[in-house]
Formats: structure tokens, sequence, C-alpha cells
């Protein structure tokens, strides 16, 4: 039998070697060059950075000892640069005081946001030196450069300041962030559970204090039909916190589990339950995403989180439903043009096609949607006698609608072919009360256990109880 594959981990630069930084900049602009950046060498590192996290949150054991929890409330040691993070995290909230909310009349996010943004910028420079004192001086030659390149990631991670929104994009940039000091050495190895805990759940907190604070929009959100509003990673590192415990111990090293719970886990539909969420928010990351939801949203959870109402069907265990998550976060947040048309590219994370892929790679079909330089965006006002502006989920079958412009659904790739059907009851998997609107519910294309409706839900129903169900 074949040896497993190593578990992959994201290179380091030589500690001695010179290195050239540079200023990032955009570079996804088209359809072809979406297409570009799934062949390069950051798309790779992205992907590798974001599995050794996730793997590093799953509990551990070691041959013939007791399975020890991955909580946040049981932290690893965090070292002084994983410190040095928070107090960085801990600065910027600080500067919410510097920028009360605006109280006047608003549509849509509040613009005393664009003060904070601003005061973020102007204290940059001085928060960098504060808080990477010895990364810099290793690098003190190109601290200029350096602080540009790793500033460009950090600014990106909070939002826009001009269309007064958040979303997985920004995430991505903060992951790009950490990502940056583990090739700079800033982290040890074997810290990746303490960068996770340490530094990223702080700065998920302040994301939502500033959500929270200046009602910052939604970016590039699918609406109920996506996984959450504004973030992916903690459903990532939460289910991770509660699958199977990895063997630290085996050699060759055990692969990453895709199925199954560590012993005393909740069980998936806890989601459901409003005081279980609260209870289980300050040790584990999914259930800490769960408890905001709560916070900002009102009416039965099935309705305002659907996808998420399907994924605590799964009977599979925590483990499957990391596997799922890591696939979703590939597929619609680095396989999708609004989101990551944003990301920029510089000497750490690097514009370049990757040594193992291939020159002529096939083009998916969101790439092959968006336009190349010149032509015409789909969604865009139509030509006379065109059909239309039409949603890019829509498919045949649901509400008479095409896909237009090759533009898949909202579903995961890795999901299988399901047989379209008239009504709403019959719609995948799973079965979930109808929405009020009459358009069938979107359910997780990974959730594959059937499960009864409530009896009493029907259209217009606001404060229907998502049903209890004993099943994981």
């Amino acid at each position: 039998m074949a040896a497993p594959p190593p578990i992959p981990t994201l290179e380091r630069l030589p500690a001695s070697a010179e290195h050239t930084f540079s200023s990032p900049s955009k570079r996804i602009n088209d359809g072809d060059d979406l297409q570009f950046f799934h062949t390069s060498t950051a798309y790779q590192d992205l992907v590798t950075w974001l599995l050794q996290l996730s793997r590093s949150m799953f509990p551990t054991r070691e041959s013939g000892s007791d399975v020890q929890p991955s909580t946040l409330d049981s932290p690893p040691p965090f070292s002084s640069t994983v410190q040095s993070l928070q107090d960085l995290v801990s600065d910027l909230e600080a500067l919410t005081k510097d920028a009360p909310p605006d109280t006047g009349p608003r549509r849509f996010g509040n613009v005393a946001f664009r003060t904070w943004f601003k005061l973020m910028e102007e204290a940059l420079d001085q928060l960098l030196d504060k808080h990477l004192v010895p990364l810099l001086q290793r690098y003190e030659r190109q601290q200029s450069a350096l602080k540009d390149e790793l500033g460009a990631y950090l600014l990106g991670s909070f939002g826009s300041a001009q269309r007064l929104d958040y979303g997985t994009g920004h995430e991505l940039s903060f992951l790009a962030f950490l990502g940056c000091l583990w090739k700079l050495n800033a982290f040890e190895d074997g810290e990746e559970r303490a960068i996770v805990m340490g530094v990223m759940q702080p700065y998920l907190i302040l994301v939502r204090v500033l959500i929270n604070t200046y009602t910052l929009e939604p970016a590039g959100s699918h609406g109920v039909w996506g996984l959450d509003d504004h973030s992916h990673l903690p459903y990532i590192f939460g289910s991770a916190q509660l699958g199977p415990a990895i063997d630290v111990t085996a050699q060759p090293p055990q692969p990453t589990p895709t199925e199954g719970s560590s012993p005393n886990s909740p069980l998936p539909s806890s989601v459901t339950d409003k005081a279980l969420v609260a209870d289980l928010a300050e040790s584990n990351m999914y259930f800490s995403a769960i408890a905001f939801i709560y916070a900002v949203k009102r009416g039965p959870f099935w309705e305002h989180s659907p996808v998420l109402y399907d994924v605590s069907g799964i009977k599979d265990g925590w483990g499957k439903i990391n596997k799922g998550m890591v696939k979703m976060w590939v597929a619609e947040v680095l396989g999708k043009f609004p989101v990551v048309q944003h990301f920029v590219f510089g000497s750490l994370w690097r514009w370049e096609r990757h040594e193992s892929v291939m020159a002529d790679g096939a083009k998916t079909a969101h790439a092959a949607s968006q336009p190349r330089s010149g032509q015409q965006a789909p969604g865009s006002m139509p030509p006379p006698g065109g059909a239309g502006t039409k949603a890019p989920w829509a498919k045949p079958g649901v509400g008479g609608a095409e896909v237009g412009n090759g533009v898949p659904s909202m579903r995961a790739p890795w999901a299988g072919t399901r047989q379209q059907h008239a009504g709403p009851s019959h719609m995948g998997a799973t079965q979930r009360p109808p929405a009020a609107s009459g358009m069938p519910p979107t359910a997780a294309p990974w959730a594959a256990t059937q499960r009864p409706a409530p009896s009493n839900a029907t259209a217009g129903v606001s404060r229907t109880p998502a049903p209890r169900r004993d099943g994981g």
C-alpha cells in the first residue's frame, strides 16, 4: 500500500537569504485573470495555509493517552509574536472610541466607519513599528518596503471605507497577512493553533464590533442563499475543533479526518438551540459565529440561515462538516470573481504560475462567465430585445428562470447532480419549511440526510421555532 502523501505546510523564506519586497497590486481584472489566479503560486499557497491552520485546530492525542480537546478557553501558550498581534488588534479596536458612529439619518452603513478607517491608515506605520519589532529589525535595510507589503494586507482586512461593507474577501486578506508573517519566520513551527486562537479569533471579534458599530453591509453576499453574511473561516476552524482527534505520534502522519466527531462534542443540530449556542460560543469558533448571527438577526434560524440549518442535519460528524466547509471556501471565496478581484499580489503572495500546474488548465464556468478587458460585463444592461436581468443562481425548474452567461448556481462544486422537482418539499436531500416568497430554500450541498420539516411551518410565519432533532 502506498504511503499517504506528506502533510503540506506553507513554505517559509530562508532565514539567511536576502528578499526583495514589493508593494502589492491588484491583478485580477477579468475572467482570464481569475483563471490564471487558479494556476498561480499565490492560490496554491493560500489553500495550503488554510489547510495547515485548519488541521491544527483538530483535537490531538498521543498513543495510549486521552484526547486533548481544542477549545478557546484552554488555548496553547502564546508566543511574544502572538501576544504582540493581540495588542495590535486591541489598538485597532481602541480607535473606535475616536470615531463614534454618526447619529444622522442613513440608508446603509454608518459613514463614521470612514473616519475609523482613516485613523487606521494614519496609524498603520506606527502600529507595525510597535508590534512587529523583531521582524522589522531582521529586515532593517528593507523596513519601508516590508511595511508597505504587510500593510496592504492588513488594511484590506477590515472592509471597504468606500462601500461601507465587509465580507469574506476582507477576511481572506487577514489570512494572507498572517501567512506573510509565517513566510517571514515570525512564528515558530507548531504554533498554528496559537495563531488561530490567539490572533484570528480576536480579529473576528473586532470585525463583529465594527459591523455592529458601523452597521457595515455584507460585501458580495448571496443573502439568505449564502453561508454567512460576512465570514467563512470560523466555520472551518470551529468544525475542526469538534472533529476526531489526530494522533500526533503516528508515523507517517495521520491524514486530516474527514468524518466523525470528538467524544462529547455537541451535535451539529445544537445550532438551533440559542441557549446552548451561547454556552458554547466562548469555547468554539463555529458556535461563536452562530451566536453573532443570533445577536444580529431575528426570526427562525432555518429562515434567516438556511444553509447553516441544512449543515446541522449532517449525520457523519464534524469531520465531514469541516471537509465541506473547506471545499465551499475554495469554491465560494477563492473561486468567485467578486470576492477575489480586490486581492493584491506582491513578493510573498506571488502572481506567477505554480510549477505543478499545466499551462492549459481547464477554465472554470465562473471564470469563463467573466468579461475580458473591453467586453460588456455580465449583468450589465442587455441589448434591446434581451431577456433582462436574471439572478445568477437561478436555474431551470426554479421560478422558471435559467442560468445566464454560464454562471453556475449557488451550489458548491463537490455536490452531486440532484433531480429537480416542482415542489419545495422535495428540493435536495433535506426538507425545510417553504420560504415566504415561495422560492425553494437552498440546501447545503453536502447535507445528504433527509429531515422532516416542522409541521406547523407555513408562509408568513415569522417565529416558528426550528424543529428539534436527536441526530447529529
